[in-house]
């Protein structure tokens, strides 16, 4: 059994693979055409930093499955996939309460201004004290732009504090969310208004895709607080920097960019307004452990002949691959 991996998982999963006496090649480069030679014998895939699209598929005749350490699939040709017989097997959850709770710390640190108030405090500026710019969370409102685990987590959270919560997300019923006493809203627009935090946990799909563009940011003030810990291509960033530097919302405490790595000649690593973090909000010791553990097995168990559940697109299972 040979399974390619783009980058070294977290030692817990690592070991999964070596109790079986997997043949496994790192390539570290995620990127499909450099993945390729190893991929052309290699019986599975485990992709953390990368992708793989459907010419690099076609010329893997062997590959049985494809794996993720999360749930995020924008970067696998999952349709190729599905076509081919090949499960894309997923981590759901493992990393849920990490990425809350990053999340939940981006707010702080914004609402609080601490790291533009570190930097000044270390150039000798201790009046920057006086600038007033933190608020407190208390009565303010949380806008949460989706609501599967992350996004229900952060609510608790955020409720326990004192914060009033709105909730928008089409796949959920009105009465779930008002059944957990928050506010449920049908209109993106009109829960953009007058919220103080604006938290993202969506998926990146074509209708969310710039799913935060100038429009709704004509919507926000400047006590706004913009939190993306779900995928970079959620907000237009040019219109996000143009009214970081123009003052028009407070801040925004990001995790996820565009494109990763990042360019650290960007114009938001100028801004005192934003904080940014490197992809890492899953990244914590238990949730690294988890998915990768999860995303291991799973690979393993597909490559073994089994219907693992924990997949992203269960209908594969129809394939005449696994109906022989």
């Amino acid at each position: 059994m040979k399974i390619v991996i783009s980058h070294r998982l977290h030692d817990d999963g690592m070991k999964v693979l070596e109790d079986v006496n997997a043949q496994v090649a790192i390539t570290n480069d995620g990127n499909p055409k450099a993945m390729l030679p190893e991929l052309l014998d290699a019986d599975g895939l485990i992709i953390r930093i990368g992708s793989i699209n459907r010419e690099t598929m076609l010329q893997a005749k062997n590959l049985k499955a494809i794996g993720r350490p999360g749930v995020g699939v924008d970067d696998v040709d999952v349709k190729t996939a599905t076509e081919l017989g090949i499960p894309v097997v997923i981590a759901p959850g493992a990393n849920t309460r990490s990425v809350a709770e990053h999340a939940f710390a981006l707010m702080f640190a914004c609402a609080k201004d601490i790291v533009h108030s570190d930097k000044e405090k270390r150039n000798g500026n201790f009046n920057i004290r006086s600038s007033y710019k933190a608020y407190e969370l208390n009565h303010k409102t949380l806008a949460l732009i989706g609501y599967g685990r992350i996004g229900s987590i952060l609510a608790q959270m955020s409720k326990a504090i004192g914060m009033n919560v709105k909730v928008y997300d089409p796949f959920v019923k009105q009465e779930a969310i008002e059944k957990e006493g928050y506010l449920y809203c049908a209109n993106l627009d009109d829960m953009i208004r007058d919220s103080h935090v604006i938290s993202i946990h969506v998926p990146l799909t074509n209708e969310t895709r710039s799913l935060i563009g100038e429009h709704e940011f004509e919507l926000m003030n400047e006590h706004t607080i913009l939190i993306n810990c779900a995928r970079g291509e959620v907000i237009n960033e040019e219109a996000l920097t143009k009214v970081l530097q123009e003052g028009k919302i407070h801040s925004a405490g990001l995790d996820v960019f565009a494109h990763e790595p990042i360019d650290i000649n960007s114009s938001l690593f100028k801004l005192n307004n934003v904080i940014v973090s490197p992809h890492m909000a899953g990244q914590t010791k238990e949730a690294a452990s988890g998915v990768a553990t999860m995303a291991a097995e799973g690979v393993i168990a597909v490559i073994n002949g089994e219907r693992w559940s924990y997949v992203c697109n269960p209908e594969v299972y129809n394939h005449p691959r696994w109906n022989k």
